[in-house]
């Protein structure tokens, strides 16, 4: 019988992982699945693979070796005219020279084999390359080989196993062996012959068993798109974006916990002579999802699968990177595709690093942040791979969007800024993968920069990308985690941005001590809630426009928008922590921050003093208000019982009675929000006189209180402390706001009662934060750029 090793095709299901030195890493990884996990109902389509045995036969048959080698004798990378005219020399006589014809005659057979398998005369075909030193962790080789789709037939197909094996010394191919110390001639290629899932009649996508930009375990990352995936790898359409949390999802829960709709304005679908085209997609499903909620569950399902049997089987955590598709015929999800993911596989999380600007103005242009970093430099417009040598180190590179081709320049720019693309196009995966900044989907970065002009390039900011004129003095801070000590005090964060969380969670915290929902309706929804709550009743044209345009995905059911949005933003949060706890406040804006939401003004009064007016607890009982305090608590209901997130707490601000926390109490228990029924815990926050004077009443009925201790100085020393020209009458360090918070400290910790504190005072005041430590509060909650400062000092102090 022969030997694995002598054969030169190989079906799917007789290889597996160890097998990537003969079919290489992508074919290697396909077989693994279909043999290892078909069982536990992952869809992979089937197909073979031509050896790396295969490769030296036809290299060896047509004397390739030697005249490659002597194509390549003085190359030189570094010159981009040198690299281009070698690789298309090299790429030539691959294309020309013969494959032997016993080997071709056996690629038919296997062909004519698996058509017959699907009940086809010549079924469709992917033929993908795959290289035997590919996608292994710390080398990754992705996007820089050709790949053919909606190939049929013979003729065809030789055609494309012969583009494939040229595509071994693409330019990028070749740079990136040079780069990474890979030999020219030592490194085969395997050639993936994969039945083709009809995803032009459906959607396909990419997907993660992490958050790519911070590289957080906890969640699945779920991109996609209508038609075929290359227009994702391209970076030419704004996909759907999902996120689903994995723990959750592991014990039942419908734990999808964000999903942002992407314009989807374009897609590839099979062209009839074979081969792909490109179409626009109709602007009524560009506004729909291209998959439901289901289909986003058994994908997140699939990965978390695929990435315990790699993290298994290499005896350490491995997170992977998949392809996936949908077929329009059978409506069947598979996974086309699955490697190792190759940034974060190789990051220990041993170190924190904080980027910061020293100065902030308005940026000239935002899009899509990749990364965390900042970086300054001349910009550099390239709107054509012909341009390419004419780029210099350190510029920073501006094009509509990039291909694998680029990846010579893109390695020594500073940043890279493109109009197109998301979170998973190409310029986005290679940029993080070099540790460089950039920022995607701009729009019309290549209109607004001229190549020239001086630009700060910021991601520090979470989600959105930045770019500045100008050099903007910046910071960079990193930190070892293992050398942050640990306090007897617990030090957790406030938190309002959802997409910075999952960066943040690696802060040396234990939880959030304030997450708020502020900025989530301030940023992500954008309408008052009661304006999205009675929407069919509003008689302004213009503002029901502007309502629909921003809430286009729910066209009938505005609340389910506002709900939706809340649920998600807080989920982000509570995701990020898990199980810590997550102290979530609900709304506290006053009547001249709600007037200032779309709609406003319809359902907000002008107050003279809104600090002192309609705010917190005393608006949630309000029958004007209270549809959306109910709104706000059925959000709540959806992170703890259908995302499965029990680690948030609840937390009622500006609560100035007794009778006022009952009545709160109680709806959120009409709700489905029962203090103290699943663990749920209810606190209060504690800002006003009378909640110090009333403690004792107010914890019987509330879990604990947190400090609002900015709120509790303006009303204690009676300062508006919205009024800067009595500022300095005095602040948190004032003898009378420091009794009433140690009289809180005290009395909490005696009747065993949560005690924290969120306000702004231990973050700005070292000697603040070290007097609440000695009085043995429970926790005080910090921003995230003063935790380890914070606790650095304390330490020292202890000490």
């Amino acid at each position: 019988m022969q030997n694995k090793s002598e054969k030169h095709i190989l079906w799917f299901k007789e290889i597996g992982i160890e097998d990537v030195p003969l079919v290489g890493g992508k074919n290697a990884s396909l077989g693994e699945m279909i043999s290892q996990l078909s069982n536990a109902g992952v869809n992979i389509p089937n197909g073979f693979a031509t050896t790396s045995t295969a490769f030296r036969y036809f290299m060896e048959k047509s004397g390739l070796k030697e005249k490659i080698s002597k194509v390549l004798e003085g190359l030189d990378v570094k010159n981009i005219k040198n690299l281009q005219e070698k690789g298309k020399k090299v790429r030539n006589l691959i294309l020309k020279s013969q494959i032997p014809k016993d080997l071709e005659e056996e690629i038919f057979e296997n062909y004519h084999k698996l058509s017959s398998e699907y009940g086809e005369k010549n079924s469709d075909v992917a033929v993908r390359t795959s290289a035997t030193a590919e996608d292994l962790p710390g080398a990754s080789f992705a996007g820089q080989y050709w790949t053919y789709l909606n190939v049929k037939g013979d003729k065809e197909l030789l055609k494309a196993v012969k583009g494939c094996l040229a595509s071994l010394f693409t330019d990028r191919a070749i740079f990136y062996r040079v780069q990474h110390n890979f030999s020219q001639l030592e490194i085969a290629l395997s050639v993936g012959i994969q039945k083709m899932v009809r995803s032009d009649l459906a959607c396909s996508g990419v997907m993660f068993s992490l958050d790519t930009e911070s590289g957080f375990r906890n969640v699945v990352l779920i991109d996609g798109s209508y038609g075929l995936g290359e227009m994702i790898v391209q970076g030419e359409v704004t996909t759907d974006e999902f996120y689903v949390f994995k723990p959750a999802l592991k014990n039942g829960y419908r734990s999808i916990i964000s999903k942002t709709l992407g314009t989807k304005e374009q897609k590839f679908v099979y062209n009839k002579n074979g081969g792909i085209k490109k179409v626009k997609v109709p602007k009524e499903k560009q506004n729909k999802f291209c998959l439901n909620d289901e289909e986003i569950l058994t994908l997140a399902g699939w990965a978390c699968v695929i990435e315990d049997h790699y993290s298994k089987k290499s005896g350490k955590w491995t997170p992977m990177d998949m392809e996936w598709a949908k077929d329009g015929k059978s409506g069947q999800l598979f996974i086309v595709q699955a490697r190792p993911e190759t940034v974060h596989a190789k990051d220990s999380g041993k170190y924190y690093q904080e980027y910061k600007l020293k100065s902030k103005g308005n940026p000239i242009l935002t899009g899509i942040a990749i990364g965390s970093k900042i970086a300054q430099g001349r910009v550099h417009k390239i709107l054509s791979v012909s341009k390419l040598k004419e780029f210099k180190k350190g510029e920073i590179l501006v094009t509509k969007m990039t291909d694998p081709d680029w990846v010579p320049i893109m390695k020594v720019a500073s940043a890279i800024i493109t109009d197109e693309g998301s979170k998973t196009c190409h310029a986005a995966i290679i940029s993080r993968e070099l540790g460089i900044p950039c920022i995607v989907g701009t729009g019309k970065a290549t209109q607004i920069l001229k190549s020239g002009q001086e630009v700060t390039v910021d991601c520090s900011q979470g989600m959105e990308g930045k770019i500045f004129k100008g050099r903007i003095p910046f910071e960079v801070k990193r930190y070892n985690l293992d050398e942050i000590p640990k306090l007897k005090t617990k030090i957790m964060v406030n938190l309002g941005a959802p997409e910075i969380a999952f960066k943040t969670s690696f802060l040396p915290v234990e939880g959030v001590g304030l997450a708020r929902e502020e900025f989530i309706i301030a940023e992500k929804i954008k309408i008052h809630p009661l304006a999205l709550y009675y929407f069919n009743r509003l008689k302004d044209k213009k503002l029901k426009k502007k309502i629909n345009q921003i809430t286009i995905e729910h066209k009938k059911n505005k609340k389910e928008f506002f709900v939706k949005e809340l649920a998600e933003g807080i989920a982000h949060i509570a995701a990020a922590f898990y199980p810590k706890p997550v102290i979530v406040r609900f709304s506290d804006f006053k009547t001249n921050e709600y007037r200032q939401l779309i709609g406003g003004d319809l359902f907000e009064p002008a107050e003279d003093n809104p600090m002192l007016g309609w705010r917190g607890a005393s608006r949630y009982y309000d029958p004007k208000f209270r549809p959306a305090f109910e709104m706000e608590c059925e959000a709540m209901k959806r992170v703890r019982d259908v995302f499965g997130l029990k680690n948030i707490w609840l937390m009622v601000p500006f609560c100035r009675t007794i009778e006022e926390g009952q009545k709160v109490l109680e709806i959120m228990k009409e709700k489905g929000l029962e203090r103290g029924k699943d663990g749920l815990k209810v606190i209060v926050m504690c800002e006003i006189p009378s909640n110090v004077v009333l403690i004792d009443k107010f914890l019987d009925i509330f879990d604990g209180m947190s400090i609002g201790s900015n709120d509790l100085t303006q009303l204690t020393l009676g300062l508006d402390r919205d009024n800067a020209k009595i500022v300095y009458v005095g602040n948190e360090k004032n003898e009378a706001v420091k009794n009433l918070i140690k009289k809180v400290i005290q009395v909490c910790r005696q009747r065993k009662k949560y005690v924290g504190i969120c306000g702004q005072a231990p973050s700005d005041y070292p000697e603040f934060a070290e007097f609440i430590m000695q009085e043995g509060i429970e926790s005080m909650s910090l921003n995230a750029d003063t935790v380890i400062k914070t606790i650095l000092n304390l330490a020292e102090k202890i000490n």
